[in-house]
């Protein structure tokens, strides 16, 4: 009998070893992680502890995500009652910078609109270039700073902004500001890192502005 034939015989007949539940530890196989023979049944025990152990560091990974975002969520949830509470646009902009640097450990942010008028420095003008940019964003930009225009928003800090993230501030589907996060931490802001909160933050802040614009 070839060992096909058994294999093939055990898959065809599963309440074998019900019935015959003693030859289980006579059957000798290789331990997982030794040269030596353990019965199958140890080796059953074996590869069930290996799966409960990958099972429960997968939890803790899922419950560690899960801990995370709600951090995150609260952060989001404490910038958007800020911004709320505003009564005018200085307050509002005070609190996304304020709120963006003690929440978010944001070390660097700067914005600009292009729609409307205000005697503060984000309504300072801004090229084509930087508009066409932001428009054309469907999703946050993050990355390394490659000579973007619009780090020197950013005034003596500039120079040693080495990560960005830019977000577009929309009003529907008109784009009327780019909101910009930095770090002199090269690894802060990464192409491959999820966008959906910062997504969030941009639509917040933009929904905040159009209050004053």
């Amino acid at each position: 009998m070839k060992p096909e034939d058994v294999a093939r015989f055990l898959q065809e007949n599963p309440a074998f070893f019900d019935e015959h539940a003693e030859l289980l530890s006579q059957i000798q196989v290789q331990h997982p992680h030794g040269s030596h023979a353990i019965p199958l049944s140890d080796r059953q025990v074996l590869s069930l502890r290996e799966k409960n152990r990958a099972l429960e560091s997968k939890l803790s990974e899922l419950i560690r995500f899960g801990e995370e975002n709600d951090a995150v969520s609260e952060k989001v949830h404490r910038l958007c009652i800020a911004m709320l509470s505003a009564a005018g646009l200085p307050t509002l902009l005070s609190s996304i910078y304020y709120n963006l640097r003690e929440d978010f450990a944001v070390p660097h942010a700067a914005l600009r609109v292009w729609l409307g008028a205000a005697d503060q420095p984000e309504f300072s003008p801004v090229s084509d270039a930087v508009q066409a940019f932001a428009t054309e964003l469907d999703h946050p930009y993050c990355g390394p700073n490659s000579g973007f225009e619009a780090v020197v928003w950013l005034g003596e800090a500039a120079p040693h902004v080495r990560s960005i993230a830019f977000m577009p501030l929309r009003d529907k589907s008109e784009t009327f500001g780019l909101l910009m996060l930095a770090s002199e931490d090269p690894q802060r802001f990464y192409p491959e890192m999820g966008t959906v909160y910062l997504s969030r933050i941009g639509d917040l802040v933009s929904a905040a502005l159009m209050r004053f614009v």
